[in-house]
């Protein structure tokens, strides 16, 4: 629905203002290098002056899990389990999706806090689904309570000597600091289009969000049609009018931003330029 369109011009607008800026994709099917058009695979690569970017993938995600985590728990669970460590990885990080966002929030919390850059844009996966992965540390750890004595016969860590209670223990207070980054220290913007569909998904995605402490605070509606000088478009905009009426009445404490349609394609960055004007022009709504 644009939000990776959204995410990079809002690099390059604080990059034109003179402040480092990195845009940062998760996104299973990242498209951030094809709309820079940058060839550079290097993470982050350089877009322009005071512009970076990183698109994220599994490979990323094993280094960040083996920094943490990998070898402590490969140590205890290959006592019992005859497996590489490569393949050990593969399979961990396999059956747990919510990994890949797990260590991104920690890898932009740390870039944060060394205030590297000035602007960090994180273009995610559906936000209420990474929400709730982040769980996942302590949804393992109420699993392993239980069965103490079955846990308490593994050996403990090689390098730690640390049992794999303490390791996931470990990990809930990781996914527990990378929360309160997500509450105290990101600005959550949501990307829509005028539809029923995106309507209704909005609405369960913002509803997800609050349950877990985060505040939505801009809205952008993409794809609105400007141009009604034929009959399909004037009915195709006043079918969009409808909801934009509806994002504006359901979400009026947002800052909202109805960014038009486009008739070409927004590659590389003078295309960006055009997307970066009118996402940062006067907009209504709380600032």
């Amino acid at each position: 629905m644009g939000k990776t369109t959204c995410a990079a011009a809002t690099a390059l607008h604080y990059a034109l203002l003179g402040e480092e800026a990195l845009v940062v994709s998760t996104d299973p099917t990242p498209s951030l290098s094809h709309i820079f058009e940058v060839g550079d695979r290097q993470k982050p690569a350089k877009v322009s002056e005071n512009l970076y970017l990183a698109e994220l993938g599994m490979d990323e995600v094993k280094l960040m899990w083996d920094e943490k985590f990998g070898r402590e728990v490969y140590d205890v669970f290959s006592s019992f389990v005859s497996i590489s460590y490569e393949r050990f990885a593969d399979f961990i990080t396999s059956i747990l999706p919510g990994l890949r966002d797990e260590f991104t929030v920690d890898y932009i919390r740390r870039l944060a806090n060394e205030k590297k850059y000035r602007r960090i844009i994180w273009d995610t996966a559906p936000l209420g689904q990474t929400m709730g992965l982040l769980e996942t540390p302590a949804m393992l750890s109420r699993h392993l309570k239980p069965a103490p004595r079955i846990y308490s016969r593994l050996k403990l860590s090689a390098e730690t000597r640390r049992s794999v209670l303490d390791i996931i223990k470990s990990w809930e207070r990781l996914s527990a600091e990378d929360m309160e980054f997500l509450r105290s220290g990101v600005r959550f913007v949501m990307v829509t289009i005028p539809e029923a569909l995106a309507f209704e998904q909005l609405e369960s995605i913002v509803a997800e969000l609050g349950r877990f402490g985060f505040k939505v605070r801009q809205l952008i509606i993409n794809n609105v049609i400007m141009d009604t000088s034929s009959e399909f478009l004037a009915t195709k905009s006043q079918q969009q009018r409808q909801y934009i009426g509806l994002l504006h009445e359901r979400y009026h404490y947002m800052d909202i931003v109805e960014l038009p349609m486009f008739p070409r394609e927004i590659k590389g960055l003078d295309r960006l330029k055009e997307i970066e004007r009118h996402l940062f022009r006067e907009s209504t709504g709380p600032a």
